[in-house]
Formats: structure tokens, C-alpha cells, sequence
């Protein structure tokens, strides 16, 4: 059996696949993937693998947002350290979940789960409605940042933040009023802190506020303009790939 793990904590990652392998020697762990990035790339080509074991938070985001670019066509058992409350959705769409720290009991029941039932692929569509509810209901999102301005501390609520956008190499958050403020931190960090309901990622760019969102421009090859207010310098342009999930998140944040 080839398993894939999707984990970016190297030692729960090696753990886990010491424990498959002290379940069943025949296991062979394909590849340890710790990012999205890593984990769409994997997926986009063509594998043998029987059972993929998925962690939510990866080194550059969350999980869901590789089923939002990829469709993973094997089944699939979730670790996590969330509790068994904020998970019971995931049993409609996966094999089994594993709270951490894992078991070797615990990983015994979600392989015989496994091998009692027949392999089936997630819908993807529902899979990223899920994952996206369960971001949103089990982490606490951020409602403002501190910024400094000389000797002056500003709580900026993020409800006022238009767009988050990279400008000559440092993060601005620009707001609803026109003003724009420096933010000390990167804008993955700035996106793994956001309410997914509230805000989105556009482009490696923007990550824009639902409510500064004006319309929607076609472009060539399936690619879409995005216009909102206030206007920033730079065109936001969401690629073929990623604009129907935007328009999925725009209709249902409306």
C-alpha cells in the first residue's frame, strides 16, 4: 500500500509513518509533502497512491485551499489537533480523522476503517465548503493589528481594511477612507489570520475585503479583472484557476 502524508511538522510526520509502519511493514510512504504548494504540485500529476493522511495547517496555508486547486482523487484520514466537536463534519467526506497526538490504537481503527470500506474519491466541491466552514468555526480570526506610527501604537480594525497588497517590497493594508498603513509581517501570515468568509487571496498580490469588491471584468483565457473600491494602482487579475473559486466565494459571502 503507498500512502502520501500531508504534514509540515516534521517529527508528527515521521512519527506517523513509524506507526504505519509498525501496523503493516508492507506501507510504503510515497513522499512526505509539509505546503500546499508542494502537496497541488504532487497531486496535479499522476500517482499510484491508495490513501493520503492530511494535516490542516501546512507551512503556507491551510489544506483545503490544495482541494480548491487540485482534485485529490484517493481517500482520505485527517490528523489534526482540533477537537472531536469542530470535526464531525469531516466524516461525510473522508475515511476517518485522528486527533493529535496520534495513537497507534487510534491508527489501527482508521486503517481497518480504510480497508473496510470501499475507496472513495471526496467530492471536491463539498470538501472545500467544509474545510472552509471548519477554518471558520474552529480558529479565531484576527479583528484588528496594532501599528506604530513614530510613538504612536494605532488599533487598525480589520474591518476597515479595504486590500492587503505588496507595495516595493513590504505589506500595505489600504483602507476604506484612502489611507494605507505599513504591516510588519508577510502576506501569508496576514492571510492565515483572516476570516476566508470576510477576505481572499486574489492573487500572490492582493487579498481583498468582500466588501471592497465592485464587479468583476472578463479577461482572455478564462482569466477575470477584479475591480474594487477603493481603486488600488496596480489591476488585480484572478487566473483561470482560481476564478471559479473566487466567483464560489463571492456568491456565497454575498
Amino acid at each position: 500500500m503507498k500512502i502520501v502524508i500531508v504534514e509540515d511538522e516534521m517529527s508528527a510526520a515521521e512519527n506517523l509513518k513509524y506507526l504505519l509502519r509498525e501496523i503493516d511493514p508492507e506501507i510504503v510512504v510515497d513522499r512526505i509533502l509539509d505546503t500546499v504548494s508542494a502537496a497541488v504540485d504532487y497531486f496535479s500529476r499522476e500517482n499510484d497512491i491508495d490513501l493520503a493522511f492530511f494535516d490542516i495547517h501546512l507551512a503556507d496555508g491551510l489544506s483545503f485551499e490544495i482541494f480548491e486547486q487540485q482534485s485529490i482523487k484517493v481517500p482520505l484520514i485527517f490528523t489534526t489537533a482540533y477537537d472531536e466537536y469542530a470535526l464531525k463534519a469531516f466524516k461525510v467526506n473522508s475515511i476517518d480523522y485522528i486527533l493529535k497526538p496520534i495513537l497507534e490504537e487510534e491508527l489501527q481503527e482508521a486503517m481497518a476503517k480504510f480497508k473496510s470500506l470501499r475507496p472513495k474519491a471526496p467530492n471536491g466541491d463539498e470538501l472545500q465548503s467544509i474545510l472552509r466552514k471548519f477554518a471558520a468555526e474552529t480558529k479565531k480570526f484576527r479583528s484588528s493589528f496594532l501599528l506604530q506610527q513614530k510613538d504612536t501604537l494605532i488599533p487598525l480594525s480589520t474591518s476597515n481594511i479595504a486590500y492587503f497588497t505588496i507595495d516595493t517590497g513590504r505589506v500595505k493594508a489600504f483602507c476604506f477612507d484612502q489611507s494605507s498603513y505599513l504591516i510588519e509581517e508577510k502576506l501569508e501570515e496576514i492571510e492565515a489570520s483572516l476570516d476566508p468568509n470576510q477576505f481572499f487571496r486574489a492573487n500572490r498580490q492582493f487579498i481583498v475585503q468582500r466588501s471592497a469588491v465592485s464587479n468583476l471584468t472578463i479577461y482572455f483565457n478564462g482569466k477575470l479583472i477584479l475591480n474594487i473600491d477603493p481603486k488600488p494602482a496596480e489591476r488585480i487579475v484572478i487566473s483561470k484557476a482560481k476564478a471559479p473559486q473566487f466567483k464560489n466565494w463571492l456568491n456565497e459571502n454575498i
